[in-house]
């Protein structure tokens, strides 16, 4: 006889291309992030549920953990150093959290004065953010969960081809009740997506 461990599915929905989503995670609970297609880039911000200001630092993250990329056993950080998740399985194997998520003004500076009115994922933050207080004061460096953005030995970064396929999946349990704010990217000026933003899966599960 084997033990076996209730779950309680707590969200299953489809993210389109382009679109966000506003999760509340309580303690303990999972959120798996589905790759559906592969080589779609999952901008990702976490925050306290009970304090915004309490929010996800990704310099604070790579330093503790002495990592640059993020993988099963990442402990994710808070700017006050608090425990706000941890990736409990990964079937990608790294993650970037440095390349910072796209915006209007940064695509204008990289890829040029045609790609201003472009939708982004700072747009997207900020929209599905507001009903929780969530607005330009409370965002900064994101996870881009999926994404390849290789460090290259003079410390510039690149925007690569991915690394995910179709069905690849990461798992965050959460460490304390969390709001997990996420733009399924709309990038279509570099690889991250494979020059075709496609939808994810979220699936959220209390055990």
């Amino acid at each position: 006889m084997t033990d076996t461990i209730d779950t309680t599915l707590l969200l299953d929905t489809v993210v389109g291309a382009g679109d966000g989503a506003l999760v509340e995670l309580p303690a303990g609970a999972t959120l798996r992030i589905v790759d559906l297609h592969g080589n779609q880039a999952v901008d990702t911000l976490l925050y306290d549920a009970h304090d915004v200001d309490n929010r996800y630092s990704a310099f604070d993250t790579v330093r503790e953990q002495g990592a640059v990329y993020l993988t099963t056993g990442a402990r994710l950080l808070s700017t006050r150093l608090d425990e706000l998740a941890v990736i409990s399985d990964d079937t990608c194997g790294r993650h970037d959290t440095i390349g910072g998520a796209c915006a209007q003004e940064s695509n204008v500076i990289r890829y040029g004065e045609q790609t201003r009115h472009q939708h982004a994922c700072r747009q997207t933050f900020l929209r599905y953010g507001a009903p929780a207080g969530i607005g330009q004061r409370q965002l900064g460096h994101n996870i881009n969960f999926f994404m390849n953005v290789p460090v290259q030995p003079d410390g510039t970064l690149t925007f690569d081809d991915g690394l995910s396929a179709p069905g690849k999946h990461v798992e965050i349990r959460a460490s304390r009740d969390l709001l997990v704010l996420i733009s399924n990217c709309p990038q279509l000026n570099n690889p991250c997506n494979g020059w075709d933003p496609t939808p994810v899966r979220l699936i959220g599960r209390w055990a």
